[in-house]
């Protein structure tokens, strides 16, 4: 079901790369199907490529997806929240895992692989942006959560949400460490977030 979606949207792109982030379960994108325990402070938790390495059942069946989509058109694959080396590295092990399967099964698929990304919305992430630019083909700077969690401010909050703010001098510290990084380490970086939907501030970008 996965693959179909994925295969119509790559289809639909006419040629144009699709970057497709596995899934974000958690926090403020809920998905009892899965079964997922809310913890006291869900955007802190189990979720996003944490939750995909705990339920590795499920990241393999969206990364199949995925590649197999891959075989229609460009596809870039984006992973969130990642924090540390060690889970982009985990997470290409598994995604190496289905690309030898599927090519054991003869299903096809982009070769080479489609790039593997890292997100970096976690400070934590964006101060050791250096190490993990080496084990990761592309970023992309989310700067939703990259604000709220570099300011501890929910943005989801009422009472606090006016002081959120994309443009402090600590998150734009935080973006410059990554794109200086991406730099060094000749990889293509690139920004989301509602701060890359503003023409105002392109130029500061």
């Amino acid at each position: 079901e996965q693959y179909q979606v994925l295969k119509d949207v790559v289809e639909r792109m006419n040629g144009r790369t699709v970057t497709i982030r596995t899934f974000d379960a958690g926090g403020d994108k809920l998905a009892p199907a899965l079964g997922c325990t809310i913890g006291p402070n869900p955007s802190l938790g189990l979720r996003a490529i944490r939750l995909g390495l705990a339920r590795q059942d499920l990241l393999e069946a969206q990364l199949a997806a995925i590649l197999r989509a891959s075989a229609h058109g460009p596809v870039r694959i984006r992973i969130p929240m990642i924090c540390t080396v060690g889970e982009l590295r985990a997470t290409r092990e598994v995604m190496n895992r289905v690309i030898r399967r599927l090519h054991k099964n003869g299903i096809a698929m982009a070769e080479p692989p489609p790039p593997l990304g890292a997100m970096i919305e976690i400070p934590g992430a964006a101060l050791a942006a250096d190490s993990i630019a080496w084990h990761a083909d592309f970023f992309a700077i989310g700067t939703n959560d990259l604000t709220q969690y570099t300011l501890a401010i929910d943005r989801a909050d009422e009472a606090v949400a006016h002081l959120y703010n994309p443009l402090h001098p600590a998150v734009l510290r935080l973006i410059q460490f990554s794109a200086e990084a991406a730099v060094r380490a000749r990889i293509p970086v690139c920004v989301c977030g509602e701060i890359a939907g503003d023409p105002r501030y392109a130029a500061l970008l």
